[in-house]
């Protein structure tokens, strides 16, 4: 008897731990149908892509990081998954508030924001070494960042 309570205990425990953490997951860009939630462009440059996956598994686009964080300062914070912007470097989803964040006017982005990230300090250092310096910022930086004639 005292093994059924002790199964029992052990199958409570996983479900519970189970339900408690949900993990969110970027998707893959769709060229055809996908555009920037913000400025309706399409998604044509995805190695500056942005997306918000909101906790009822709803995806938003966007063609850069400007054009998401304009979004994510609409949105509760209650309603949002994650979000996940692409590396500057190698063209993977980072969750946003991880990244490593350089800024430079004379950096191209498709909305000429200028906003760059980075899956780790090093990585953004050696984008400044090959394309001229630019200002680290911080993730929340990016609330108070004066985002230009877009905002």
């Amino acid at each position: 008897m005292r093994w059924k309570i002790v199964m029992v205990f052990i199958a409570a425990i996983t479900l519970l731990v189970g339900c408690s953490e949900k993990t969110y997951e970027p998707r893959a860009i769709n060229p055809e149908t996908d555009i920037c939630k913000v400025c309706n462009m399409s998604i044509a440059h995805q190695d500056y892509a942005g997306q918000l996956v909101f906790k009822n598994g709803d995806y938003e686009i966007f063609d850069e990081l400007g054009c998401l964080i304009e979004v994510m300062e609409d949105t509760e914070e209650s309603e949002v998954g994650a979000a996940f912007i692409k590396d500057a470097s190698d063209d993977q989803w980072i969750n946003i508030e991880n990244a490593t964040y350089i800024y430079s006017e004379e950096y191209w982005t498709p909305m000429y924001y200028g906003v760059l990230a980075f899956s780790s300090k090093e990585a953004a250092e050696n984008y400044m070494e090959e394309n001229g310096e630019g200002d680290f910022l911080t993730y929340d930086d990016l609330f108070d960042f004066n985002w230009g004639i877009h905002h």
